[in-house]
Parts: C-alpha cells; structure tokens; sequence
C-alpha cells in the first residue's frame, strides 16, 4: 500500500501544529506547521507531487522558516534599554537633579533611560545640588539612590 497525502492532509496538519504552539512555550513548532501549510497549498497547485518532494519542501521551508526567526527576526526583539539591570550595573548611571532635597524631602533625579524599570528615583546626596545638575549612583539605599555630584 503506497501512502499518498491530499493537500488537505497537508493543511490540517499544519494547523494542527500552529495550534499546538498555544501550549507550548518554545515558538519552534509554529514553524512546522507553516512549512506544512506551505506544502498544502503547493500540493494544491501541483496535485501529481511525489512525497518524497512533499517532505523535502516541509523540511526546507519548516527549517528556513525558524532559522530565520531565530537568526534575523528574535534578536531585534531584544529589549536593549537599561531597564532592569542590576542594582551594580546601575551604579555610575548619571541623571539630572528635577527636584533638589529639602529638609524633610529628598531630592528627585531624573535619568534619559530607565534605570531598574524607573526613569526617577528619590535620592540622598552629601552636598547641597541644585535644578539641572548632572548626578552619578554611587550606591542604594532601599528605594532611595546615594548620589554624587562631580564637579
């Protein structure tokens, strides 16, 4: 008995894959079931298609299809800014002073990009800063920054 697939064969499985990605967290077999969708629709043009061409196209266009979101398409989806690096690669991060300390009130200071998910943060500084001067983490304290103003 010779195994033949109809398109159709061809369009359930590759849905039957994509869906399957819902429950698995890998993003690798919606790959799959696209290469398997795109040899559907070419055994629906070219219905006399041996299947040794049916696998080889499911295999080439499956493997082109992840090689080029793992290679061209995920790595731009990097999230590059600081938001979220460790408190010690914070350090040394420098932000404008938006709010200066007064007696019973700390300062605010204000960072271009987010530091540790925020763009400001109350800080404590040993000397007297005033609006618009440029301030460096030199440590934390709880949720407050310890900062340095360089002359």
């Amino acid at each position: 008995m010779e195994l033949e697939f109809a398109y159709w064969h061809w369009l359930v499985l590759g849905i039957g894959l994509v869906i399957v990605e819902i429950f698995l967290p890998s993003f690798t077999i919606f790959w799959f079931g696209l290469g398997a969708i795109i040899v559907g629709i070419a055994l629906w043009l070219f219905p006399t298609m041996d299947l040794a061409i049916q696998l080889s196209i499911w295999i080439v266009a499956s493997c082109g299809f992840a090689l080029f979101w793992f290679k061209a398409l995920k790595p731009k989806m990097i999230d590059k800014t600081t938001a979220g690096i460790a408190r010690e690669a914070a350090i040394g991060e420098s932000g404008q002073v938006i709010k200066t300390p007064m007696a019973e009130r700390r300062g605010i200071v204000r960072f271009t990009t987010p530091v540790l998910g925020s763009d400001e943060w109350e800080f404590i500084c040993e000397h007297d800063v005033s609006v618009g001067d440029r301030v460096f983490i030199k440590d934390f304290s709880g949720n407050t920054l310890i900062v340095v103003k360089l002359d």
